[in-house]
């Protein structure tokens, strides 16, 4: 049991008849001590089965040390730590794992209500935050949603994964996944290669996510069903796309014209996913952002959704959400300059 005393420390006593558990919670050279220290900005102390954390984070530092000592029945990968400091965070934040939630009635939710369980390979895949589990219900219930915030989280994963699901439930009969070309410091006319090659590697993110939730065999046969298309957003022009899940990444590159033509491409028995970070616009300068554009003008559009990721959301190695922060902090400091 994890217990704090005045001095900015707490402990987290593990039980003393499971060693193997308690070497599963610690891992390979402590690295998942490790984990934990950078992620809380805390330091822990260990002798034999007694944990000391001390720093401002101390309490949810032990608290985390407890969490981890009760999924620890079989060793913990890198992944399984970061993904659960993600949550350790939200409890701090929010005092219990689900935020109470209610539907259009005033009912309580219930989990599966606040975080749908999705047909992919991942069996483990669910919203981590309030707002990764606001985006999925809005995926699901809405013809169009926006999700706008940094890298990290989850933003073009999470509506891939939703792709898949409707794909393998049959609610489409295909994926479309596209991405604006826009080049970030680099000329597509001096990259090697053919027009294909030179804009896979604009697209490659997308493929990545299809392999991890599908399989690399199963994505590739779907590929050759034309079940799943991955094209730069230039191809989608003159185009209708009926009973498909559409997700446009990346979009604070579209200019207002590219935006307007893609939203417009949203055929019958479709949904489509816009995704981007109005902080990463790799547009030339005075050109306007399609993705800020379209949320001054859908705003008040009855079956569009937006959802506004920040730091607090990012599932990535928790070095980035830190990162995320800084930068916000110092573009907030130099706002005027």
């Amino acid at each position: 049991m994890a217990k704090i005393n005045k001095s900015l420390a707490a402990e987290f006593v593990a039980p003393k008849d499971d060693n193997a558990r308690l070497q599963n919670l610690c891992g390979p050279l402590d690295e998942n001590l490790r984990q934990i220290e950078q992620a809380l900005d805390v330091t822990i102390q260990r002798r034999g089965h007694r944990f000391t954390v001390r720093g401002t984070q101390a309490q949810q530092g032990a608290n985390a040390l407890e969490t981890f000592y009760n999924r620890a029945r079989s060793p913990l990968s890198v992944d399984e730590i970061q993904l659960g400091l993600v949550e350790t965070r939200q409890v701090a934040a929010h005092g219990a794992y689900l935020p109470e939630l209610e539907d259009e009635d005033g009912a309580p939710l219930d989990e599966n209500d606040v975080s749908p369980a999705l047909q992919t390979r991942r069996s483990d895949l669910h919203g981590r935050t309030a707002m990764q589990r606001e985006y999925l219900r809005n995926i699901l219930s809405h013809d169009l949603t926006f999700g706008i915030g940094p890298a990290g989280t989850g933003k073009t994963y999470l509506a891939v994964a939703c792709a898949v699901d409707a794909l393998e439930r049959d609610a489409v009969k295909r994926i479309v996944l596209t991405r604006p070309a826009v080049e970030a410091g680099e000329r597509l006319g001096f990259l090697p290669g053919d027009l294909a090659q030179k804009v896979d590697p604009y697209l490659r993110p997308l493929y990545d996510a299809l392999y991890d939730l599908l399989g690399f065999d199963k994505t590739q046969k779907m590929f050759e069903r034309q079940m799943i298309e991955v094209a730069p957003l230039a191809y989608m022009r003159g185009r209708t796309l009926n009973h498909a899940f559409i997700i446009l990444d990346e979009a604070q590159n579209t200019t207002p014209e590219q935006m307007k033509m893609f939203l417009t491409r949203i055929g019958f028995g479709s949904r489509a996913v816009v995704t981007g970070d109005t902080t990463q616009i790799d547009l030339p300068r005075g050109q306007k952002s399609g993705l800020i554009e379209s949320q001054h003008v859908l705003g008040n559009v009855r079956g569009v959704a937006a959802t506004h990721f920040s730091a607090a959301d990012v599932v990535r190695h928790p070095l980035v959400a830190r990162i995320v922060e800084a930068y916000d902090a110092y573009h907030a400091q130099h706002r005027d300059e």
